[in-house]
């Protein structure tokens, strides 16, 4: 079987399982068993495969007919223009969530101006916060845009930090993001509140040994928090693709029964551990704003901005802190 063959039984079986994308899919899977790049794969389409990759190909054709995401077969997502491992203990990265990098660079970019500085900054003496970094696509994007910053990344799921640290090495910005295992922030505010240990999440207690925000701050304070929170209610869940609803992790998926409960208390505590002037990006849920934004109509939020996907879908609130 050459190139053409495979991609077009591909195509054919992907299709007739009412796959969404499958010729997308397809292609995707068929580079990732050729090791090929696509414009090499369109210029020998008469290549004859080997045994061992139809095997492989039209096995993992089956897999996706059977509704598992084309990312988990092929372990990987491009996000930002780079690349991130992908497993099912992280949700996949989606090119909306980009919207959450754009508008945290802009509102960086406009700070500096106001400052009367240069308006492109890498970022030298910021401290940022990823909540729910999962597979820690936001974080490393942003630490790739901000070579200066140093950033702390937390998620409920240990599973899914082994994956951002991963992801941090595979992209050479392990030494400037912490990985911790928290709920929301309430690692970083225990930690804050006692002004003494080093950022460890998997530890039941903060140990004494230095913290590196201490010789900055008393307490805890950071420059920008942004979070992709998990945002889909539980109610939802019947409704939602098979790809997302049965193999997607339910922790990165349901933010509880109408998918907006955890906006409050991240808003909450970030307020708590912000610097004044620091800067609250979200990414909400095609529903969510309506609940969400009145939770920063409050005396220590200012500069209320909301930002549309594509879509037109309300896709990113942020505020900065007074």
């Amino acid at each position: 079987m050459d190139i053409r063959a495979a991609l077009k039984e591909g195509i054919k079986q992907l299709q007739n399982a009412s796959v969404p994308s499958h010729t997308l899919a397809a292609e995707l899977l068929l580079l990732y068993v050729t090791e090929c790049e696509r414009s090499w794969l369109y210029a020998h389409p008469e290549e004859e495969l080997s045994a061992e990759q139809i095997k492989l190909y039209l096995s993992l054709i089956t897999r996706r007919a059977k509704g598992e995401p084309t990312q988990h077969l092929t372990g990987e997502q491009e996000f930002w223009s780079l690349k991130f491992e992908v497993t099912p203990e992280v949700l996949i990265p989606r090119p909306e969530t980009e919207h959450l990098i754009e508008v945290a660079l802009d509102r960086l970019a406009l700070r500096e101006i106001r400052a009367g500085r240069p308006q492109k900054t890498d970022g030298t003496g910021l401290w940022i916060a990823d909540i729910g970094t999962g597979s820690g696509c936001i974080a490393v994007a942003l630490a790739k845009e901000l070579p200066g910053a140093q950033t702390v990344a937390t998620d409920i799921s240990g599973e899914a930090l082994e994956v951002a640290r991963r992801n941090a090495v595979r992209h050479s910005v392990q030494d400037r993001i912490q990985f911790i295992e928290s709920n929301l922030l309430e690692t970083l505010s225990l930690v804050g509140a006692r002004s003494t240990g080093h950022l460890q999440g998997d530890t039941a207690e903060c140990p004494r040994p230095r913290s590196p925000f201490t010789t900055r701050h008393s307490p805890l304070s950071f420059d920008l928090i942004v979070s992709n929170p998990p945002y889909i209610g539980r109610r939802e869940g019947k409704t939602l693709m098979r790809e997302v609803g049965d193999h997607e992790p339910e922790l990165a998926l349901f933010g509880g029964e109408e998918g907006y409960e955890l906006y409050a208390p991240l808003i909450v505590q970030s307020a708590k551990l912000m610097n004044s002037g620091g800067i609250l990006v979200l990414e909400l849920g095609h529903a969510s704003l309506p609940a969400v934004r009145p939770l920063l109509d409050a005396p220590a939020w200012c500069n209320v901005g909301v930002t549309n996907d594509l879509a037109g879908i309300p896709r990113v609130l942020a505020a900065e802190r007074a």
